[in-house]
């Protein structure tokens, strides 16, 4: 199976970056797995594990979770509601996540987050700048504001963001339904 696909989504980068500052006010929670970045790696939970109310637990993509449920940040978020409203899939943790300008994240895998695998993750980018390196098998992927891209994240993955600016993306859990599967044959 391949190990990226940009799918046929795009998504207004404005209406993206405004509901993000309708957001950044109410702060962002720093990644817990710090031996796997430097600098500032930090998250907003839009969606996540049902009755979690701990910022942490809000975050974490917990595999064995089955029941999810939106988070008030979401209900603040008319766009990333309209946005996530046209997966036709079940989504699982979706989160805002916020790479600091001169951070990285350092190569590692994400346990079972491979479309073969029954689930997907898909990428877009909300903020994001050309020196942003996000590496997949030793291979660059270029994301543009907007976009969506499924990346398998079950193989070695890392990001550098050498710019000046903060590099932000909406990061959705996704499982593999009938429909996504037609999404990913038909654009394959």
């Amino acid at each position: 199976m391949i190990d990226r696909l940009k799918l046929p989504f795009s998504f207004d980068p404005t209406r993206l970056k405004h509901d993000l500052e309708n957001l950044e006010h109410l702060g962002w929670t720093d990644h817990f797995v710090k031996q796997n970045y430097e600098g500032s790696w930090s998250v907003i939970p839009l969606r996540g594990t049902a009755g979690a109310t701990h910022p942490i637990m809000m975050i974490y993509s917990n595999p064995n979770a089955t029941d999810f449920e939106d988070t008030p940040f979401l209900k603040a978020s008319p766009y990333f509601q309209e946005v996530l409203q046209g997966f036709q899939c079940p989504l699982e943790s979706v989160r805002l996540m916020k790479l600091g300008a001169g951070s990285i994240i350092k190569e590692h895998t994400d346990l079972d987050l491979a479309f073969e695998e029954g689930h997907a993750r898909l990428h877009i980018p909300v903020v994001t700048n050309p020196e942003v390196d996000f590496q997949l098998n030793h291979q660059r992927v270029v994301m543009r504001e907007g976009e969506c891209w499924y990346l398998k994240l079950s193989d070695p993955h890392s990001v550098a963001n050498r710019g000046e600016a903060d590099r932000v993306h909406l990061v959705i859990d996704a499982i593999v339904n009938p429909w996504l599967e037609d999404v990913f044959h038909n654009n394959l």
